[in-house]
């Protein structure tokens, strides 16, 4: 049987189709960003067309380079930005509006008038969330409530609701396959996480019908098999996964107390808490991290809305840097007598804090505050972020120490700078793996072990390796000074704060 595996890895500003050959190393990648829609401040779209098309050309470019074709695939992986909301027809798979993105804060209003009425207890203990716009099931309300007759077509099935996940295997399957993992599932505020179910009761107040949700299925599991005209031969989908439980998976992170940090657009922290569905009292997220053979695994997460796309920021909006990897380069050349704390809340502040309203800020400026100092603001932004999680986590579940060695992935883990500081200011070591594109191995493992070709979870494990491992070399007199900074620094940055 072919040893190749294809993952698919759609994510918030490209795709990408990476394809493993029998020993798991990459032998092809094609990749393609997509338009951003930004149609008002704090809103986010993407044409969902545009996404199957770019699956499409970077499927092909994959295997363009790694010298493959489909009946040489033995299974596909799919990985996905989570949240992100598709409404398509039935009938025609043609999608009735744009997609709105998990960054999207249109529902804030709404968000807080369910608050207001004392609901966020009964979805936080039904799904682990809380009521912020990040999630899918107020967009997918507003959906219904503002795309004319959406709601009645909705109620007489004729229109279907996914993430991208179960928009991409519908259109991969043609149209034959409607469903999704419970991963996805876990991440859209109307799944019951302990009873792994879609929440009638939950269903009704939100008023989406549950005619439109998709199967929920175990993340290595039978999804479908692709239509032989797309590419050439039929390859069945084995593995589905969110693309920060994919890095979990990939990362190896199987073992209760072991924990993954993602460094892409945003930041996302996953701390497997195995059996254990720890419920937060320190507003981070219980979710699932994955569900193999019936029986779920479940996490603790910190996200963070803005990490690498400081980064852009200082790029693209404020122009004091040419490209993204100078920022490592020019936070060494900083005044280290400058204390200049940059509060990266473009789109609201997440975990632990969930302040829809909170916008960015610079504290600190000086006449003499040039590009070095906003670059190690930037990044030193992502790593004061990643330790308030760990702090939190700490205190929501007694049988983590905080000690855990931190595995990192992500585009912003190419910087030694970064991860040194991220190190310092954790107090605790930091581990980059040789394979990077974690994301995409965690996704194309569940197809390839599925598909018998890919070893077992254990034998995964153990094929895990580290390219560098980041020791703290900070003490700890100017470590705390430089979180109080930060700590003050947020504080005046929150609403009413």
């Amino acid at each position: 049987m072919a040893g190749y595996v294809l993952a698919i890895d759609q994510g918030t500003t490209s795709t990408r189709a990476i394809v493993f050959d029998g020993d798991m190393k990459i032998a092809g990648i094609g990749q393609k960003e997509f338009t951003q829609i930004f149609p008002k401040s704090g809103w986010v779209e993407h044409d969902p067309e545009e996404i199957w098309e770019s699956v499409l050309w970077t499927v092909g470019q994959a295997f363009k380079e790694a010298r493959v074709e489909a009946k040489d695939i033995a299974a596909i992986g799919i990985t996905n930005q989570r949240e992100t909301v598709v409404v398509w027809e039935r009938e025609t798979g043609k999608p009735i509006h744009n997609a709105i993105v998990w960054q999207d804060r249109r529902t804030a209003s709404y968000c807080e008038k369910l608050k207001r009425q004392g609901l966020e207890k009964l979805f936080t203990r039904r799904t682990g969330l809380l009521l912020d716009p990040y999630f899918s099931g107020t967009k997918l309300s507003w959906m219904l409530a503002n795309v004319k007759g959406t709601r009645a077509r909705a109620a007489k099935g004729e229109l279907c609701f996914g993430t991208i996940d179960t928009f991409l295997i519908w259109r991969l399957t043609g149209g034959r396959s409607f469903v999704t993992d419970a991963t996805n599932a876990s991440r859209t505020l109307i799944y019951n996480i302990a009873d792994n179910c879609w929440d009638e009761d939950l269903l009704e107040i939100l008023r989406i019908p549950v005619a439109m949700l998709p199967e929920v299925k175990d993340c290595a599991d039978d999804f479908g098999i692709t239509d032989e005209s797309l590419f050439g031969a039929a390859i069945p989908i084995l593995g589905v996964a969110g693309d920060q439980q994919a890095a979990t998976i990939g990362q190896a992170c199987f073992e209760p107390g072991m924990m993954k940090s993602t460094y892409g657009t945003g930041c996302f922290a996953v701390l497997n808490t195995g059996v254990d569905l720890v419920r937060s009292k320190n507003r981070l997220l219980t979710t699932i991290a994955y569900r193999l053979d019936g029986e779920t695994t479940y996490a603790l997460e910190g996200s963070i809305f803005i990490a690498g796309a400081a980064v852009q920021w200082l790029r693209d909006g404020l122009g004091v840097i040419e490209k993204a990897s100078q920022s490592g380069d020019l936070a060494a050349e900083a005044d280290p007598l400058q204390d200049v704390y940059l509060v990266p809340a473009f789109t609201g502040l997440g975990a632990p804090y969930w302040d829809a309203e909170a916008r960015g800020a610079i504290f600190g400026l000086t006449r003499a505050t040039g590009p070095a100092e906003l670059s190690r603001a930037a990044l030193e932004a992502v790593c004061y972020q990643t330790r308030d999680l760990l702090d939190a986590m700490q205190k929501d579940w007694r049988s983590f120490d905080g000690a855990t060695v931190l595995r990192v992935d992500g585009g912003m883990v190419a910087s030694d700078w970064t991860m040194q500081r991220l190190s310092d200011l954790l107090d605790a070591p930091v581990d980059r793996p040789t394979i990077l594109e974690t994301t995409a191995l965690g996704a194309a493992w569940l197809a390839g072990s599925r598909a018998g070709v890919w070893p077992d979870k254990q034998a995964f494990a153990k094929s895990w390796a580290r390219s560098r491992r980041f020791e703290p070399e900070m003490d700890e007199k100017t470590r705390a000074t430089k979180i109080r900074g930060w700590k003050d620094a947020v504080r005046r940055t929150l609403v009413g704060g």
